[in-house]
């Protein structure tokens, strides 16, 4: 069972996916979101949550301030499942945050002029490869403002993200089989 954790719409359960997905555990977005509450990353924000499987990352955000979320999901299966997951989240907080579901590829979405975000998650499937991972940070970086943070979320055995040029590894912390790659504009 996924579910929104804190914030205006915590205890909400969220649908997930059947296959294709891999929800991020309730430990690791608990840990995540208080790294990013104390970074005073949330209130307002402006969030992308991309590869968005049930919506949880962010969601969970919009539930702890955000001001707006777009969440990119290929899947047309999962992204009904995000659709349900948003509608139940924006009851709850209201018309105080966007909420705006895409079906699309991320490379696709981020082809367009898009942001700036201030936050971004990416939690790709575990088996997508790192050379397309790479690609679609590429495309995201002029999509980013200024103080942005960008969160990729892989698995333990995975190799460090290589980053495009403008974009700096920060930090990352590792959770069991889960690794979360902190990054943000830099050089």
């Amino acid at each position: 069972m996924t579910r929104i954790i804190a914030g205006r719409a915590g205890s909400i359960t969220l649908e997930v996916p059947d296959a294709g997905t891999r929800p991020t555990s309730d430990r690791v977005r608990e840990s995540l979101f208080g790294a990013l509450e104390s970074a005073e990353s949330l209130r307002g924000a402006t969030v992308l949550d991309l590869y968005a499987g049930s919506g949880a990352l962010g969601l969970e955000a919009v539930s702890r301030g955000a001001a707006s979320l777009d969440l990119v999901e290929k899947s047309p299966r999962a992204a009904a499942i995000v659709k349900r997951n948003a509608a139940k989240v924006a009851k709850s907080v209201g018309r105080d945050a966007a909420i705006r579901v895409h079906r699309s590829a991320v490379s696709a979405f981020l082809g367009g002029p898009r942001g700036p975000y201030d936050l971004v998650f990416l939690d790709p499937p575990y088996d997508l490869p790192e050379g397309e991972l790479t690609h679609a940070l590429a495309l995201l970086t002029s999509s980013l403002g200024t103080d942005a943070t960008v969160v990729i979320e892989r698995a333990g055995r995975s190799p460090m993200p290589t980053l495009p040029a403008g974009l700096a590894h920060e930090r990352h912390k590792k959770y069991g089989d889960t690794v979360l790659w902190w990054a943000r504009l830099g050089d």
